[in-house]
């Protein structure tokens, strides 16, 4: 009796199973329905629907992505379960009505059907799995999976959190706003992808880039554009500022009042500065010794020149002053300047992108010729045979600007070293990346170099 009573009770919850596993993903289907009505107008939960923070929309596409994995996981089970008792013929004594009517616990006016019940999940569900497949967007800067290598990871516009690695060809892959040239490469060249693709549109008669297309695509680069620039403009004058603010009001009266109170302690703040003054200084009484010898009229005694020489080395003791003020001012200023650049660094990771990808298309849309010609520019003035001056010239305002001494033999192995880092880098990327993406332009590049 025991086991009977086991198998009769393993058979009822068996039976039970498609509709319990249905109701469970009806009752989600029903709490995204409801996520949508009461806050995003009945419309799909992203951001494009309502003007929410980017914190709120991601906690409603964490419940909406929850969810959903409860509904594919309990469709599932409703679909292998329903395959068992048909397979198995375990049903109910209704079983007419079991598998075609389910009981619903939110509408008791009346019992809605297996098919009506799916359809409903299915409305909910398709604009979310839609959205999955045409608004995609590729993010280049993510690592691939293991095994992988023919993949892409595809992220949804409206909502990151719903990735989909799809195998994409090459030639077919799309092309969103943010994607780099560097992540288009193909077998052939791309120019020539980009005249069978336009040849392609222009001769099909169901080709989907209608007037409005194309106005779309010159809105969205002129967007793209204009993010750019003005992403530029802040990347470089929010630090200038930063420094300029923070020197003036903040780090130069706190120095100056240390000096003030440190006056010999503090009067040249390395051992150039004060080799400098001492030059100035032996100069100009080289030049009162030189004028009283030639001129004639020029008669000076020694009270007289002990007191032009004091009121010499008080000018220079001042003026070295506010150079050592001038630079520990810098040092500190820098600081806070890298502090706001990396801020807007941290903070704008979007805007670097579509920076990145607008840069992208102005080099590798440059022409062959044009391409070569800033790569023999570049190289030949940092890591030419006569580089070496300029870099000189580049330390040695550095260390002025900071207010360091000059050491010549870091100079030196910096010189010895760093310009070789530089070109062996140019060459990797020369044949990795500009190689594949334009290997015209190599082959111009070396005609040229030649």
């Amino acid at each position: 009796m025991k086991l009977q009573d086991i198998f009769n009770l393993s058979r009822r919850w068996l039976s039970a199973t498609p509709e319990r596993a249905l109701d469970a993903a009806y009752r989600a289907a029903i709490k995204i329905k409801a996520i949508e009505d009461d806050h995003f107008a009945g419309q799909k939960v992203s951001a494009s629907s309502v003007e929410y923070s980017a914190s709120v929309i991601k906690v409603f596409q964490g419940d909406v992505n929850n969810y959903l994995k409860t509904i594919n996981a309990r469709l599932a089970e409703f679909r292998i379960s329903r395959g068992l008792l048909i397979f198995s013929n375990t049903q109910s004594d209704n079983s007419s009505q079991s598998i075609v009517l389910y009981s619903n616990g939110f509408d008791n006016s009346r019992e809605l059907t297996v098919v009506e019940k799916l359809a409903f999940i299915d409305a909910v569900t398709d604009k979310y799995q839609k959205a999955a497949v045409q608004e995609l967007e590729i993010t280049p800067t993510r690592p691939l999976r293991k095994g992988q290598k023919n993949n892409r990871l595809i992220i949804n516009k409206n909502n990151p959190s719903l990735a989909l690695n799809q195998s994409i060809d090459s030639k077919n892959a799309p092309d969103p706003s943010t994607e780099t040239i560097t992540d288009k490469t193909s077998v052939l060249p791309r120019s020539f992808m980009r005249t069978l693709n336009r040849i392609k549109q222009e001769i099909d008669p169901k080709s989907e880039d209608t007037e409005e297309d194309v106005v779309k695509k010159f809105r969205k680069s002129r967007n793209k554009t204009a993010i750019s620039i003005r992403f530029l403009l802040i990347l470089i004058i929010v630090p200038l500022l930063t420094h300029q603010v923070t020197k003036s009001i903040l780090i130069t009266p706190l120095v100056q009042k240390y000096f003030e109170q440190h006056p010999q302690q503090v009067l040249f703040i390395n051992q150039d500065l004060e080799e400098e003054a001492f030059t100035e200084l032996r100069h100009y009484e080289e030049k009162l010794h030189f004028k009283k010898m030639i001129y004639e009229d020029f008669e000076l005694s020694e009270f007289e020149e002990e007191a032009k020489l004091k009121q010499k080395a008080n000018e220079l003791s001042e003026e070295f002053r506010g150079r050592g003020i001038n630079a520990i001012g810098n040092v500190f200023a820098d600081f806070f300047s890298l502090l706001a650049f990396g801020g807007i660094i941290f903070f704008c990771k979007r805007e670097i992108q579509i920076i990145k990808s607008f840069l992208d298309e102005i080099a590798y849309g440059l022409s062959d010729s044009a391409k070569a010609f800033l790569i023999i520019l570049l190289t030949d003035m940092f890591v030419g045979y006569h580089s070496p001056h300029g870099w000189e010239i580049i330390l040695e305002g550095i260390a002025r600007h900071l207010g360091l001494p000059e050491n010549r033999d870091f100079n030196f192995l910096f010189i010895a070293t760093f310009p070789v880092i530089l070109d062996t880098v140019l060459k990797y990327w020369i044949f990795r990346y500009l190689n594949r993406i334009s290997p015209s332009s190599v082959a111009t590049y070396k005609n040229m170099n030649e």
